[in-house]
C-alpha cells in the first residue's frame, strides 16, 4: 500500500509539473521527442505482429457462432468492437509495458544505483521534471498512435479472413462494421491508450527511482515494472469498460 501511495504521489506530482512546465515554456522537447522516438522504435514491428493475430483470432472465434446463427453480415460489428475497444488498447498497453516501461526502470534504474539522481537533487536539478516529465508525455502521446495503428492492421486483416474464408460479404462486413462502431469507440479506444501510457511510464519511473542494491536491485525494477504494469492496465480497463458501457449502451448506428 505503501508503494501503490508513493506511485500515486509521483503520478500527481509528474501531472502537476505538467502544467507548469507548459505555462512556463519549460517543457523539454528534445527529450521528450527522443524518448517518443525510442518507444516507437521498440513496439513499432511488435505491434504488427500482434495486431494480426488480434483480427483473425475474434474473427475465427466469433465468426463460427455468428455462422451458426446465419448471421455473416454482423461479422464485421463483433471483429470491429473487439479490436477498437478492447484489443488495440491492451495490446498498445501491454507491448509499452514490457519494452518501454521496462527501458524506462532500467535506465532510470541505472542512474539512481550510480548516484546519479542524488547528484542532480544536489544541483538543484529536479529529477521529476528532467526525466519522468518527457517519459510520461512520450507514453501518453505514442499509446494511442500505436493504438490506432493496431486497429488498422487487425481490422484489414479480420476483414481478410472473413471475406476470403468464412465468405463474408465485403460491403455486408463493412455495412456492419459502420453501423455498430462508432467515432465514440475509437475516440474511447485513444483515452484508454494514452491513460495506460501514464499508468506504465509512471510506474516505470517510481521503481526507476527507488531502485537500490546494485545491478540486482535494477533487474527486480525491471521486472516488477512489466508485471505491476500489466495488472495496473487491465483492472483499468475493466473500470473504464464498466464506466462506459453503463453510460453508453450498444446503439446501432
Amino acid at each position: 500500500m505503501r508503494t501503490l501511495g508513493r506511485t500515486f504521489r509521483l503520478a500527481i506530482t509528474t501531472i502537476l509539473q505538467i502544467g507548469l512546465d507548459i505555462l512556463r515554456g519549460q517543457l523539454k522537447v528534445k527529450e521528450t521527442v527522443v524518448m517518443g522516438w525510442y518507444l516507437v522504435s521498440v513496439t513499432a514491428v511488435p505491434a504488427f505482429l500482434m495486431a494480426i493475430p488480434f483480427g483473425v483470432i475474434v474473427t475465427i472465434q466469433i465468426g463460427n457462432i455468428i455462422n451458426q446463427l446465419g448471421a455473416q453480415s454482423l461479422l464485421g460489428a463483433a471483429s470491429g468492437f473487439a479490436v477498437i475497444q478492447q484489443a488495440a488498447p491492451l495490446a498498445s498497453g501491454v507491448l509499452l509495458g514490457g519494452a518501454g516501461a521496462s527501458a524506462i526502470a532500467a535506465d532510470l534504474g541505472a542512474r539512481t544505483v550510480r548516484e546519479e539522481i542524488d547528484a542532480m537533487r544536489t544541483m538543484g536539478i529536479d529529477p521529476i521534471q528532467r526525466l519522468v516529465v518527457p517519459r510520461v508525455i512520450a507514453a501518453a502521446v505514442v499509446a494511442p498512435l500505436l493504438a490506432l495503428f493496431i486497429i488498422l492492421v487487425g481490422v484489414i486483416a479480420a476483414f481478410y479472413l472473413a471475406v476470403i474464408i468464412q465468405g463474408a460479404g465485403p460491403g455486408s462486413y463493412w455495412q456492419s462494421f459502420g453501423s455498430f462502431a462508432s467515432q465514440r469507440d475509437l475516440l474511447l479506444g485513444m483515452i484508454k491508450a494514452s491513460i495506460f501510457g501514464v499508468i506504465i511510464s509512471v510506474i516505470g519511473c517510481q521503481r526507476g527511482l527507488e531502485a537500490k542494491g546494485g545491478p540486482r536491485g535494477v533487474a527486480d525494477g525491471v521486472n516488477a515494472t512489466v508485471v505491476v504494469s500489466t495488472v495496473g492496465i487491465i483492472g483499468v480497463n475493466f473500470i473504464i469498460t464498466l464506466i462506459y458501457t453503463v453510460f453508453f449502451p450498444l446503439q446501432i448506428g
